[in-house]
Parts: structure tokens; sequence; C-alpha cells
């Protein structure tokens, strides 16, 4: 895949290391069958988005981070195919990293990947409406 069209959306526990980021991310990226070139954006929480660890690898990717307010991810309750009971109970949507990855991606945006998780990090991959799959 070229060009840098797709959004990482990454929920992330404080103290995450880049390495332990990119680790999901690989994870999402190969389950999708894309290549890390194709991140533009990481969205995460807006209380996440200065995470060193996250600052870190975006820098490496040359990706923007994407600030998420919490209350703008319930909007993508419904658009979520993954579900976590303690992410639903603190922030009302069963995944930040899908809901964020689908707020980044704005209206029409769809999942690419589903959330995918480590110990200390979930990530999912999703495009913008009009964005070719390939």
């Amino acid at each position: 895949m070229t060009g840098r069209r797709v959004i990482a959306g990454v929920g992330l526990r404080p103290g995450a290391s880049a390495d332990e980021i990119r680790a999901c991310l690989d994870l999402a990226l190969d389950a999708a069958r894309l290549r890390p070139d194709a991140i533009g954006r990481i969205a995460t929480l807006r209380a996440r988005s200065d995470e060193p660890g996250l600052v870190a690898l975006a820098t490496g990717l040359r990706a923007e981070i994407v600030a998420i307010p919490d209350e703008a991810l319930k909007g993508f309750e419904a658009a979520c195919a993954t579900r976590s009971t303690r992410i639903a109970a603190l922030y009302g949507v069963g995944s930040v990293a899908e809901a964020a990855a689908l707020a980044a991606a704005g209206p029409g945006g769809a999942l690419v990947q589903p959330r995918v998780a480590t110990a200390r990090v979930t990530c999912a991959l999703a495009r913008g409406a009009g964005e070719p799959a390939s």
C-alpha cells in the first residue's frame, strides 16, 4: 500500500513506551495487510495525546496526532466492532481505539481493522470516506 490514508486509533495506559505502542500497531497493520507508511494520523484520547511514547512513535512515523475529546467518543459506540466493559464504564464507548480512529476519519469513515490489544495498548485502523482501499 502506498500513501498515508489510514488513521490509527490508539488506546494506551499512561507510560506506555513507543516500543509497546509500535508492537500493537504492527499487529493491527499485519492483520490488515498494510504497511507502516499507510499511517497518516494517530488518534487517541486528548488526555493521552502528549504521552512521550506516543509522541515518539508519531514522530518516527511522520504521523499527525489527533486528540479526541472523551465526549466525542460516545457518538461512535454503535460503530465499534469490539467492546471492553472496563472502557465502556470509563468512556461510554466499547473501544477507545476504534472510536478514536473513526472520529478522526470523519463522517462516513470505516474501520479497516478492529481493535487489537496488547498488555498496555489497543490499536484499530480506520479510513475516511472516499479513500481508496489500496
